[in-house]
């Protein structure tokens, strides 16, 4: 009876070992595909660049857009999210942020028509912490870029996103400082969506914080909510961080945090992504 036991045992054991190998080739396989579907939107540039306008509350005029590149709906990928969540696990991180950058610079002064060029909007661009870390990337070759465009530094901000976590602070707001000297500014994204975002904030001082969505959401109606933005409004507005609330897609949303005095707006009710650039929407006027 135990001789039988024992043979069933490692049976089950040499099954589920092989069923373990089976599901490690196919993800392997998939890992293959998707690394080299990746390699090919970089060489044909295959990535879409969307704008989305970010609006001054307080005088309804158009500050600036935000970059965001997405890939055509593929069963590799079949959302953006879950792109982004593939290229953060190859050793392209690198390449790919170089990419995106110079795709949206490029693709920002192409859709401006001649007569908004003069008119300086900001551009807001994702990028992960380490890349501004990484030994490998020199800012010199992003100046070249926006002189040839006719773009200056002070309009273009460095988005961080908050999950990105910044671990060495000292190190990284020293590498900052060489960034700002040259006229960029830095924001932090998704702030309040539960990470470090408070330690964050004291330590870099960006210029701008984007308040994430889920504090925004209904906030005309959410006691908590207006009491977290109030307090971290007041605190930033002691170094003179500006505040860009996320996500709003009421005008009930917007009026709130017009009357609170925050400084700009981003959401589906002030304008969506789009490839050409469109100035945003202000329906308090």
């Amino acid at each position: 009876m135990n001789s039988v036991l024992h043979n069933r045992g490692n049976y089950i054991s040499l099954f589920s070992y092989l069923k373990y190998i089976k599901h490690r080739r196919q993800q392997d396989r998939l890992y293959l595909k998707r690394f080299a579907e990746l390699k090919r939107i970089m060489k044909n540039h295959a990535l879409d660049t969307y704008f989305q306008p970010i609006v001054d509350l307080q005088s309804g005029e158009t500050f600036g857009f935000e970059a965001l590149n997405r890939p055509d709906y593929s069963n590799l990928f079949p959302n953006t999210d879950q792109f982004y969540e593939f290229v953060g696990q190859t050793n392209m991180v690198f390449q790919f942020e170089i990419f995106c950058r110079n795709l949206s610079l490029k693709r920002y002064i192409e859709s401006l028509t001649e007569d908004r060029r003069d008119l300086k909007f900001v551009l807001f661009l994702n990028i992960h912490p380490h890349v501004l870390l990484d030994k490998k990337y020199h800012s010199g070759e992003t100046l070249q870029l926006l002189k040839e465009l006719g773009i200056s530094p002070q309009q273009v901000v460095f988005e961080l996103t908050e999950r990105s976590a910044v671990t060495d602070f000292q190190e990284f707001e020293r590498v900052l400082s060489h960034y700002r000297s040259q006229g960029y500014r830095i924001a932090i994204d998704d702030v309040g969506s539960g990470y470090n975002s408070l330690k964050t904030i004291i330590f870099l001082q960006p210029e701008f914080i984007k308040l994430d969505r889920s504090l925004i959401q209904n906030i005309d109606q959410s006691n908590t909510s207006q009491q977290l933005v109030s307090l971290i409004f007041e605190y930033v507005k002691l170094s003179g961080t500006k505040v860009v609330a996320e996500g709003i897609e009421r005008i009930e949303e917007m009026q709130y945090l017009q009357q609170l005095g925050i400084n700009y707006a981003q959401g589906y009710a002030l304008g969506r992504p789009d490839k050409e650039i469109k100035l945003g929407i202000y329906p308090l006027k």
